[in-house]
């Protein structure tokens, strides 16, 4: 499923649990050293295990949703989300995807954590049509070190696409100026999954959607017409803007 074929990509990601505090000096024995400077002054999120540390890349996604969350409820830019999996390891101030969105988590409880949302953030993705109990894509950003399932996802939405066709066989209509940058079993953004597409038309594309992705994601509840978060990938537009500045 995590193949590079025509099927959609989406699984559970194993981390290590990782220390709450800032990261600590190691001695060459590799025991903390509490009054170190690197204590004070460097706080990224990280994992150690054994002689190990891998930084958290930050704000970088792969389009393989952890966890299925719900809205707990929509108050202005308050967003609050009923979540599990994606809260080991978030802390306030940092990233979870929502629904292929970056946001920053604000407060957080036991089961649930709020993001603030701007008008804008709501104007330009699906994230506007959020009401009370609705399903939301989850992920973390990814960890140095793990496994990368999907691709470079940025969490940076770069249009709303609707439905034509529900899964299994998922198309879905964007805008033509997008089309450039999908090619022929190469990679795309849906709603925060990272799919393959085929069948590239003038405005639209294909994905196969497998029967585990469409219960464990948001892809099992869409239906003709309804709206999802696109992100092209980032790789392709930055080939075009070298070949600008190539071309001049």
């Amino acid at each position: 499923m995590r193949g590079r074929s025509t099927h959609s990509r989406v699984g559970h990601r194993t981390r290590a649990k990782s220390p709450r505090g800032p990261l600590q000096a190691m001695s060459k024995q590799g025991h903390p050293q509490p009054d170190h400077p690197l204590t004070t002054c460097f706080q990224p999120h990280f994992i150690r295990e054994r002689a190990t540390v891998a930084v958290s890349l930050a704000s970088v996604f792969t389009g393989i949703v952890e966890e299925k969350g719900f809205v707990e409820s929509r108050k202005g830019p308050k967003l609050r989300i009923r979540a599990s999996t994606v809260l080991e390891g978030s802390d306030i101030g940092a990233s979870i995807a929502v629904n292929g969105c970056c946001l920053t988590v604000v407060e957080r409880g036991p089961e649930w954590w709020t993001a603030d949302v701007s008008d804008e953030t709501y104007l330009r993705t699906n994230l506007g049509n959020l009401t009370e109990g609705d399903p939301v894509n989850l992920e973390r950003p990814m960890a140095l070190g793990e496994r990368f399932g999907g691709h470079i996802v940025l969490g940076h939405v770069d249009a709303i696409g609707h439905v034509v066709c529900p899964v299994p066989n998922l198309v879905v209509r964007i805008g033509q100026e997008l089309m450039k940058y999908l090619v022929e079993k190469g990679s795309v953004t849906v709603d925060g999954i990272s799919l393959t597409v085929f069948n590239l038309t003038d405005d639209t594309f294909e994905a196969a959607v497998i029967p585990h992705t469409s219960a464990v994601t948001t892809l099992g509840h869409r239906s003709s017409g309804d709206a999802v978060n696109i992100e092209i990938d980032v790789l392709a537009k930055h080939i075009e803007r070298l070949m600008e500045f190539r071309t001049t």
